[in-house]
């Protein structure tokens, strides 16, 4: 089986396309496989999974300290915009964001290093989300960003008036607040 494996332009942040093969029966195709040249993966111990309708945003969330995250998302069904926005001092890409359609019909899949806040638009009537964690999720580490924050500038594919989030995500810290809260700058 081949992997296709696309660079973003942030350090470790990988798409990963699979070859999926199908017929009249359907199709098939990896979503995972340690041997796959040129991609090396962290070591899961957290499947999750969530099922979510049209117009969801989730995120953007990410752990604190020893408790980040590395993960590899994809969608078995429906579409979503899926967003992750870089918050490694140090990096050039720090503060920035990168997002891609991620689908039942793509087959991609995000391979996301520790140190980014994640979160993903649904864009179809439902989509069943898939992701895998190399670390354990703890509350007491739990962040996020504002997913409207307008420094971000991030385009969810979705109208504003058709956002549904929770009421914690509603609340989350802006890309300033959580520079000066870090006390990240120079």
């Amino acid at each position: 089986m081949a992997l296709k494996v696309q660079q973003t332009g942030f350090s470790g942040l990988l798409v990963l396309e699979p070859d999926v093969y199908g017929d009249n029966r359907g199709y098939f195709c990896e979503t995972l496989n340690l041997s796959w040249p040129g991609v090396e993966f962290p070591h899961f111990v957290q499947d999750n999974e969530s099922l979510s309708q049209y117009g969801v945003v989730r995120g953007l969330h990410f752990q604190k300290g020893d408790w980040a995250q590395a993960k590899l998302v994809g969608v078995a069904l429906g579409e979503v915009m899926d967003v992750v926005v870089d918050l490694r001092p140090g990096e050039p890409t720090f503060g920035k964001h990168f997002s891609i359609k991620l689908s039942d019909q793509n087959h991609k899949r995000l391979l996301i290093p520790r140190g980014f806040a994640h979160g993903f638009a649904v864009l179809s009537p439902k989509a069943l989300f898939q992701y895998k964690c190399d670390n354990y999720y703890n509350p007491s580490a739990e962040d996020g960003l504002a997913w409207d924050d307008p420094a971000l500038a991030i385009d969810w594919g979705l109208p504003a008036e058709e956002v549904i989030l929770s009421q914690k995500d509603r609340n989350h810290q802006t890309i300033k607040e959580y520079i000066i809260s870090n006390g990240i700058g120079g």
